[in-house]
């Protein structure tokens, strides 16, 4: 932690930094009741259509962190962190007052190219907590990005739903108005964590989610691993957001209150397992066997969506429960990741990390949409709606195989301090 930055600092910046991220989260959730009206409106044309629109801006806000994930996090590093994250901010108020006066798709897609921008300053946040944290203390720390967004994804639909009745744009000023709430307090309340003596140049060369690994897996090489480890589990874990409404309504006839229920009992098992749980595990097993109970619940959960027969849509509310222990796994390599470098690439190495996770999310909606189809399709061979989360348990095991083999590096490096983790089980 910085000297300059005293506990009773570091513990309101980390609550600033939270709030970012809710924000963001809440922003997000509110626009997801009332996007596929507010695209109808726009184009006139049926709901099928707006949902390819729909996925066309989730690639766009998805295209837009996977490229300006390592700038900002690059930024970061040269102006610190506090002018990044203000900024990210005031790019959310705008992005969300455009997509709520938008009378055109290309104005939806300016908006939310905007917000992908601005996205990527979760490289920042995460650099930020790393910043802020001791070594023991990071991916415990880690740990309240995913219950942002995990109480993102519970509030967020809910206040949309609500909004959303009294018009279809206001859901949309809504979160402008959060944006720029949490900017206001944050000029008056935010602490720059990043001394100028620990920043360094701006590289555009280095700005690059594969030109900032390289460098970074030049200074570690371990890092790679972790890395690829994350990248792969989370293409397995875009699963959810992209497929669950559809398998739920599919195989059991679910309504949309169901559904969003049944979601808001992940976004609570994501809030409660990466808000308190892991403040307790990590610390009594280390990264390593939470990586390992994480993988584990994730394979497990899957198998329950694939065996769930038409009249079994309960078992989904057994899986949720099991599968929400996988919240342990960033938050733990994410720890690990970022004891592996030095402080002046903690925002390099976010960036890195954000813009990979991008790719995943660029990747994964049409790996499990075309799986989905393929086994729901009349005349399918098998029909099997939960196979996509089958595929999602078993791509999850080889994020677990890559991480025990950096892990192992790890252990037997000279390059850095090995993990800190109590009496790791063999497996």
């Amino acid at each position: 932690m910085s000297e300059s930055t005293t506990p009773p600092a570091a513990k309101s910046s980390l609550i600033f930094v939270f709030l970012v991220v809710l924000i963001d989260m809440l922003g997000f959730g509110i626009i997801m009741p009332v996007l596929p009206k507010l695209i109808t409106t726009i184009t006139g044309e049926p709901l099928s259509h707006a949902a390819v629109y729909a996925g066309w801006l989730a690639f766009a806000y998805a295209a837009m962190q996977f490229v300006f994930g390592p700038i900002v996090g690059n930024l970061s590093d040269r102006f610190g962190r506090r002018p990044v994250l203000l900024g990210a901010l005031g790019g959310y108020a705008i992005a969300y007052a455009l997509m709520g006066f938008s009378s055109s798709l290309l104005w939806l897609f300016a908006a939310r190219i905007i917000a992908g921008i601005m996205g990527a300053s979760f490289s920042t946040a995460y650099a930020y907590i790393a910043d802020v944290s001791s070594a023991k203390k990071r991916s415990q720390n880690f740990g309240l990005i995913g219950a942002a967004f995990g109480l993102g994804f519970i509030f967020g639909p809910a206040i949309g739903g609500v909004l959303g009745e009294y018009g279809t744009r206001l859901p949309f000023f809504a979160a402008s108005l959060l944006a720029m709430i949490n900017l206001l307090f944050g000029f008056f309340m935010l602490r720059e964590s990043l001394p100028p003596e620990k920043r360094r140049p701006f590289n555009i060369v280095r700005a690059n989610a594969f030109v900032a690994l390289k460098g970074l897996h030049g200074q570690n090489k371990i890092v790679f691993w972790y890395a690829a480890s994350l990248t792969v589990w989370m293409i397995a874990h875009v699963v959810y957001p992209i497929i669950f409404a559809f398998y739920a309504m599919e195989a059991f006839g679910w309504s949309e209150w169901t559904v969003g229920m049944a979601l808001a009992c992940v976004g609570i098992g994501a809030a409660i397992v990466q808000g308190l749980l892991i403040r307790v595990l990590i610390p009594r097993i280390g990264e390593r066997n939470a990586v390992i109970i994480a993988a584990l619940s994730m394979t497990i959960s899957s198998v329950f969506y694939v065996v769930a027969g038409p009249d079994q849509g309960w078992l989904i509310f057994l899986a949720i429960p099991v599968g929400s222990l996988q919240g342990l796994f960033q938050p733990s390599i994410n720890g690990l990741m970022s004891n592996a470098v030095s402080d002046d690439t903690q925002g390099e190495l976010q960036g890195a990390v954000a813009s990979l996770q991008s790719l995943a999310s660029v990747i994964g909606p049409p790996l499990f949409a075309a799986v989905f189809a393929a086994f729901t399709v009349a005349g399918s061979i098998y029909y099997l709606p939960g196979a996509p989360f089958g595929l999602a348990g078993i791509i999850s095991l080889v994020a677990l195989g890559i991480f025990l083999r950096g892990y192992a590096l790890h252990c037997t490096s000279g390059e850095v301090e090995p993990p800190s983790d109590v009496k790791p089980v063999d497996v």
